[in-house]
């Protein structure tokens, strides 16, 4: 039997448990429609970012048309093509690049930093890393406003690039490239399904940094070897082309020149040929092609190229002989010479002949 306070206590109970069936379906239903309200605020957050990064990507930077350019050439130009500073510890600089977009359409593209490396394959003067840092590094220090924009066709864009460098920067280059790509952002006419084909990239082009530090920074390079590319003794005729063949073992690049000479058998100069500043990255080789062309050439020459250090006045020569044999007209010479001589010596042999009989 229940007592009067059992019977309570169980009237309570039974009172609750109606109350919180009663309620639950409404709780539910609450935290339903607060969790849809959620969504919808956050996918109108959603939607409203991508409508307003669209708009923000045409003006992003400074453009300007190109007078001229309205051509169609299906690709983009960057320039400049490299930018040589030096710049103390601590200090800020800006450097300008621009972008013109002549593929015929609105692009959008993409502003990414790589480091760089010299190489000691002779047949690769730059190395660009990727996402791997290099011996010296310039990731940290070279940063743009925005790495992604739209530019439309015929429009150039003028991109400020920042370069700081901190108050404990250790003398010696920094070396990396800003590179930039585009992709479609419009689907063409004939596109399936309508669809943009994002994969579309035309390839990269970049600007090159070389940053100097002043201090007392490693330099060490010189010419290491001078030869004509094929390395032959004998050639048939011009233009010859000379290898030029620079080492640089410091921590810094350099930027060599020169000049180049060559004489003839008979110790006259007969060609010259003046040689601009190149770059050498620091640990790397870096070999220079230069052409020499002249008419009527034949017998022994010897070619000696000069080439300054481009640090403390140093000037390293080195020479190459070779010789200019064009026998192809020597040989057609001779045979034109034996078919007039044989020609003479048969006439004289026959005029001798008649006369006697």
């Amino acid at each position: 039997m229940f007592t009067p306070v059992h019977r309570t206590y169980v009237f309570i109970t039974v009172l609750c448990a109606l109350l919180f069936t009663s309620i639950l379906p409404h709780v539910v239903r609450a935290q339903e429609e607060s969790l849809d309200v959620e969504v919808q605020s956050i996918q109108e957050k959603i939607d409203f970012l991508d409508s307003s990064e669209v708009v923000s990507f045409l003006n992003l930077y400074p453009t300007e048309g190109v007078p001229g350019g309205g051509d169609i050439l299906g690709d983009f130009v960057v320039g400049p093509g490299k930018v040589d500073l030096t710049l103390s510890p601590g200090e800020t600089k800006i450097v300008e690049m621009t972008v013109t977009n002549r593929t015929g359409e609105r692009r959008r593209f993409n502003i990414t930093t790589e480091d760089a490396e010299g190489s000691l394959d002779t047949n690769t003067s730059i190395v660009l890393l990727g996402d791997d840092r290099g011996p010296y590094s310039m990731k940290d220090y070279v940063s743009v406003s925005h790495k992604v924009f739209d530019l439309e066709h015929n429009q150039r864009a003028r991109i400020p690039v920042t370069i700081s460098l901190p108050l404990d920067a250790e003398p010696g280059g920094l070396y990396g490239s800003v590179l930039v790509n585009t992709i479609a952002i419009e689907a063409k006419q004939g596109d399936s399904g309508g669809a943009v084909p994002q994969s579309a990239i035309i390839a990269r082009i970049g600007t090159l940094f070389f940053i100097t530090i002043p201090g007392a920074a490693e330099k060490e390079g010189g010419l290491k070897d001078f030869t004509t590319i094929t390395k032959k003794i004998f050639y048939q005729s011009s233009p010859i082309t000379f290898g030029i063949l620079y080492e640089n073992n410091g921590v810094i690049h350099l930027a060599p020149y020169g000049e180049l000479r060559i004489k003839n058998m008979f110790d006259e100069e007969v060609g010259y040929v003046q040689l601009d500043p190149w770059f050498v990255l620091p640990q790397s080789l870096r070999l220079r092609e230069v052409s020499w062309d002249r008419d009527f050439l034949f017998g022994r020459y010897t070619a000696t190229a000069s080439i300054n250090r481009s640090y403390d006045d140093v000037v390293d020569e080195l020479s190459y002989s070779f010789w200019i044999l064009p026998w192809k007209p020597l040989a057609l010479t001779f045979i034109v010479l034996f078919i007039v001589f044989f020609s003479i010596k048969t006439f004289f042999k026959r005029f001798e002949f008649k006369r006697k009989t």
